[in-house]
């Protein structure tokens, strides 16, 4: 059983925060919520300060779990994103597009425009990416937290 684009797609872009589960080097877990922005539902953009917990953490772990979901909707009826993935601070020369993308979401949320130049230098926020290696959501069957794939095709 697989689920159908638009159930990931529809998670995706209706919600602005994901959860990011990291771990650090003794495998001590850690949760945190970020804004995102995605490009093709494949690259998860963030901004953060290099000294947070989760991204000290994925300095020496780059392999993260994600998961974006609703939490407003009633008891029993919510579904979720579940992502595995691995992370890493953006690379300067990959910054415009990065920045690209995450300005955009921004803007279209009601936030500000992003420039290479807000996540360079002083003070120290930079740009995260999470590449996706594997989709799932709950599978609705029954069985408490019995994840499928999910598929988005190419």
């Amino acid at each position: 059983m697989t689920s159908t684009d638009p159930v990931v797609r529809t998670i995706i872009d209706a919600n602005l925060y994901m959860v990011l589960a990291t771990a650090d080097e003794g495998g001590r877990p850690w949760a945190s919520p970020v804004y995102y922005a995605h490009a093709d539902f494949r690259e998860f953009f963030w901004v953060s300060s290099p000294t947070s917990t989760h991204s000290r953490n994925l300095a020496v772990r780059p392999e993260l779990g994600i998961v974006i979901f609703d939490s407003q909707v009633p008891i029993s009826t919510g579904q979720g994103v579940y992502m595995t993935a691995v992370g890493e601070q953006v690379k300067d020369t990959e910054l415009e597009r990065g920045m690209d993308v995450f300005s955009r979401r921004s803007l279209l949320h009601g936030g500000v425009a992003w420039t290479p130049q807000d996540v360079q230098g002083e003070p120290a926020i930079r740009l995260y990416r999470a590449t996706v290696e594997e989709h799932s959501i709950l599978a609705k069957d029954g069985q408490p937290d019995h994840r499928v794939p999910a598929h988005l095709g190419s």
